[in-house]
């Protein structure tokens, strides 16, 4: 693999500059940016892995405002009402607000929509589906999927492409993202400049964040520094399954050398129902029934609702269900780690306060993640959002 350039600097703490983060677009001080003359570099702080970049796809600056318009173009869809945007919304994280996501004509879909926070550093890409490992394939899914339809673009691969080779944004976007390619549309390069756009979706900048890896003793209250020692203590374990700086048990980056990858039950069926096999649809074994990706917690707040369909529609609620030991306790095929436990209403209180310190408003609002049509332009008048 050819690695990325990786800025080694510490995001600033500017007395005047309250947000920091939110800067990120702007202010090529703050952090590594991307320039034609030094190539790509990742804004991220020093305490970061930089992700995996796979060798068919460098990052550029061109790439990356390519894909950000195509995320937010409802043009790729069949009836040009269904933007990836439509399920993943910056405000809540890239996640939808729905127990399920919603598709063409009002298809509903049988999964959550997941946050795409750090997105770059999960080498499993569905709930369910242990195959898809990079966002190039990922992307794939959502646009020509039959079961369910998304965005509903099988077999329509012309008249897409043709819609949006009129607009003359796209006329000198491909070709400046891909030179080699000769700046054509096709799925190479429409998949691959979604895929680098997503990769930049990268929120550290959290409380906690500031907490843990910045030194600021200030940045998260008492109760959710009470709630750190319950999640990571040995009374709940959560961190079992949400640990390292994505909280979860799936991970890749740079300097990964053994990729994670988890999947589990976690009671929240029994029996089984249909459509939530989990993993077992790929492995046929038994004992995958019912397993699926752990998801990360970052944004947790705003990601709701949860689970892999959204059956359960607050951190509270969550909180009840595993303090249960799963939402039914005595599931055959549960995972022991899912043991139960007991909390007094301070101690919930306090986890669901350091759940809440997870939250990066500066990657809810930064400008460069955010929808770059202006209003009523062919690619949004019609889109569908949350």
């Amino acid at each position: 693999m050819t690695g990325p350039q990786v800025e080694r600097r510490f995001l600033p703490r500017c007395a005047d500059v309250k947000r920091p983060l939110a800067l990120l677009a702007t202010l090529a001080w703050c952090a590594g940016v991307a320039t034609a003359a030094d190539g790509w570099r990742w804004s991220i702080p020093d305490w970061l892995p930089a992700p995996v970049v796979p060798e068919d796809n460098p990052m550029s600056q061109a790439k990356v405002d390519l894909g950000r318009h195509l995320f937010y173009d409802a043009r790729l869809s069949a009836d040009s009402t269904v933007a990836c945007a439509s399920c993943h919304d910056q405000a809540r994280g890239f996640s939808d607000g729905r127990a399920t996501a919603i598709g063409i004509g009002g298809a509903e879909g049988a999964r959550n929509a997941p946050g795409l926070a750090n997105v770059a550093y999960l080498p499993v890409l569905t709930w369910g589906n242990p195959l898809i490992g990079s966002l190039e394939q990922h992307a794939l899914i959502p646009m020509f999927g039959t079961a369910p339809v998304e965005m509903g673009a099988a077999g329509r691969e012309k008249a897409l492409f043709a819609a949006i080779a009129a607009d003359p944004y796209y006329a000198t976007a491909f070709p400046a993202a891909f030179p080699d390619e000769g700046g054509e549309i096709t799925l190479f390069t429409v998949t691959r400049a979604l895929a680098a756009f997503q990769r930049t979706l990268i929120s550290v900048g959290a409380p906690y964040d500031r907490y843990k890896y910045g030194g600021d003793a200030t940045a998260m209250t008492p109760e959710a520094l009470r709630g750190e020692n319950l999640f990571f203590g040995e009374k709940l374990e959560c961190y079992h399954c949400h640990g390292g700086f994505n909280f979860t048990d799936n991970l890749v980056t740079s300097r990964t050398r053994i990729v994670e990858r988890a999947f589990h039950n976690t009671g929240l069926y029994d029996p089984i129902p249909p459509g939530s096999e989990g993993i077992a649809t790929f492995t046929l074994r038994t004992e995958d029934m019912g397993r699926f990706r752990t998801p990360s917690l970052r944004n947790v707040a705003a990601t709701g609702p949860y689970m892999h369909d959204g059956s359960i529609g607050s951190l509270s609620d969550v909180m009840d269900a595993y303090a249960k030991g799963g939402r039914f306790p005595d599931a055959v095929q549960k995972d022991p780690l899912v043991a139960g436990f007991s909390m007094t209403a301070q101690e919930r209180a306090d986890v669901i306060a350091f759940l809440e310190s997870l939250t990066d408003q500066d990657f809810l609002t930064n400008p460069a993640f955010a929808d770059p049509w202006p209003s009523q332009h062919p690619a949004t008048k019609t889109r569908v959002m949350p």
